[in-house]
């Protein structure tokens, strides 16, 4: 698991995105303090993703989907980390 403040890895990963001037306002209107949130102004969030990194910082999978609800099945996931550990 990862804590990514200010979505610096997924940045990197090139999966960050700004969200539009529209939901910040949404956002806003519903109390979500997302720049406390993120530790940081920027009002960026990450896609979905699941990224498998092995010990030496090596992304060994990555897999991103823009629909939040796409959720990869828990066994595919322990698959891909018992694959890494060996």
């Amino acid at each position: 698991m990862l804590s990514d403040p200010g979505n610096e890895y997924a940045n990197t990963l090139g999966i960050r995105y700004s969200l539009p001037n529209y939901l910040v306002e949404v956002y806003e209107k519903f109390g979500i303090d997302l720049p406390t949130f993120n530790a940081d102004l920027s009002w960026t969030l990450p896609l979905p993703a699941r990224v498998v990194v092995d010990q030496a910082g090596n992304i060994c999978f990555a897999e991103a989907a823009p629909d939040y609800t796409v959720r990869p099945e828990p066994q595919q996931t322990l698959e891909m980390l018992r694959n890494v550990v060996g």
